[in-house]
């Protein structure tokens, strides 16, 4: 059975082509320093919003057609699996992402959970034999059933936190038969409401001892993927352990976890943090802890997660430029971590999404790698610092000198100069380069 008739495999057509179902920038095997765009960005579809999201939002019911609407249980699951997969040919991407919960149905029994997960994942198995397309990565969802009301490692009630850990232990081991190259932790109830219910330190002790346990099974059983934390402000809880890349790094430094884990970025995380896209991958980046990107943009209107599809080639551009300065992702990839919206019901909607996506982050990779060669940002930044690069400055950063030194050369100056920051010049540089790429 075919779930996609009305689509053919996408290829790559060019900039001039009328043909809504091809890449017009996206060439898989176009070189980008050294990498084709596949290997490059990696790019990976979400089980979640793709195959199993409703188009439900708080105030109506779900708007999706799907041609496996009308199945229930373990025969819609499977459904989804033969349609997941001829998704991912006709796409033509190498790889897939997925909670345990998206492939499989939860039981009221975690042993017929467990039975529901192994069945499924048979069959995942089988498809790997001839697919191209593998898993990048897996985690469990451990937010949305009513007992993680509380959190999942967080939580008050050691009995579920156990629970975790036996949905956790399950995880890598399914991670590790798949050949997963990475292991995600999003921690979407891992924080809390109000500090007059709340022991933080026990919440946080906990979660650490959590991420270590979870690190020693993975070494048990051989499974050598990269652990990803995916930071996430506010939404659905008020205070989130997990608010940004910059407090992750606090929490794994301090629990001696640093070493262990790097962090999968979403943008509209970032977005819901108060910051960048490119401001939470270059955090990473610069402590050489980014491995893996969720791929979406979030509605500056608008307070929530709204996992749009990404086409702002201002963010996909600056994105591209802080992953290419990182010599791509590594293990990880760039995960459409997005959903087509409410009225984009369609089936067909699903491939025009992913290809406006794929092409968004091709253009900014393609403008992102002609602003390194060029040295655009590098030549100025190292001018406007370049107080460093000789005498007091110098000193400062060799680490020669005190406050009695500095106190001494700054009684000396009779005025400072500074630099002009020019944002508005770089601005319109930037716009320029995404002019250039437009017209080829």
């Amino acid at each position: 059975m075919s779930y996609f008739a009305n689509v053919n495999t996408i290829k790559y057509e060019g900039p001039d082509t009328k043909n809504p179902y091809a890449f017009k920038y996206y060439n898989p095997e176009e070189t980008i320093n050294g990498k084709s765009m596949e290997e490059l960005m990696r790019f990976a579809v979400s089980y979640w919003h793709t195959f199993t999201a409703g188009g439900t939002d708080p105030f109506g019911e779900a708007t999706m057609i799907r041609p496996y609407n009308q199945l229930t249980g373990m025969d819609l699951a499977k459904a989804r699996l033969e349609a997941s997969f001829e998704f991912f040919e006709k796409m033509d991407v190498p790889f897939f992402c997925f909670h345990d919960y998206d492939i499989a149905p939860e039981s009221d029994s975690l042993t017929e959970t467990f039975k529901n997960l192994d069945e499924i994942v048979a069959m995942i198995k089988d498809y790997l034999t001839t697919s191209k397309t593998k898993l990048l990565w897996n985690t469990a969802n451990m937010f949305s059933h009513p007992r993680w009301l509380s959190g999942a490692a967080t939580s008050p009630n050691a009995d579920v936190f156990a629970y975790a850990a036996a949905k956790v232990k399950k995880g890598l081991e399914v991670a590790k038969e798949l050949g997963a190259e990475n292991y995600v932790f999003w921690g979407g109830r891992e924080g809390y409401e109000t500090l007059l219910n709340t022991d933080m330190k026990l919440e946080l002790d906990n979660l650490a001892r959590f991420f270590h346990m979870a690190v020693d099974y993975a070494k048990e059983i051989g499974f050598n993927g990269q652990f990803l934390i995916e930071p996430k402000p506010k939404e659905p809880t008020k205070h989130q352990y997990d608010f940004d890349v910059a407090t992750g790094i606090g929490f794994l430094k301090t629990y001696g976890l640093d070493d262990k884990f790097k962090f999968n970025i979403e943008a509209n995380h970032a977005i819901l943090a108060g910051h960048t896209f490119e401001h939470e991958l270059h955090v990473a980046r610069i402590h050489g802890m980014l491995g893996s990107v969720d791929a979406n943009q979030g509605d500056p209107l608008l307070g929530w997660d709204t996992d749009e599809f990404p086409t702002d080639l201002y963010s996909t551009t600056l994105g591209m430029y802080e992953i290419l300065k990182n010599d791509g992702l590594g293990s990880g990839g760039l995960n459409f971590d997005a959903k087509v919206r409410r009225g984009s019901f369609d089936p067909e909607d699903l491939f025009l999404a992913h290809i406006a996506g794929m092409d968004s982050f091709a253009v900014g990779a393609k403008v992102a790698q002609k602003l390194i060669e060029d040295k655009v940002l590098d030549n100025f930044i190292a001018e406007r610092y370049s107080s460093y690069t000789e005498g007091i400055g110098l000193d400062i950063v060799e680490g020669r000198t005190d406050f009695h030194k500095l106190s001494k050369h700054a009684l000396k100056l009779d005025n400072i100069e500074n630099k002009s920051g020019r944002q508005e010049n770089l601005r319109a540089i930037l716009n320029q380069y995404l002019i250039d790429a437009y017209r080829g």
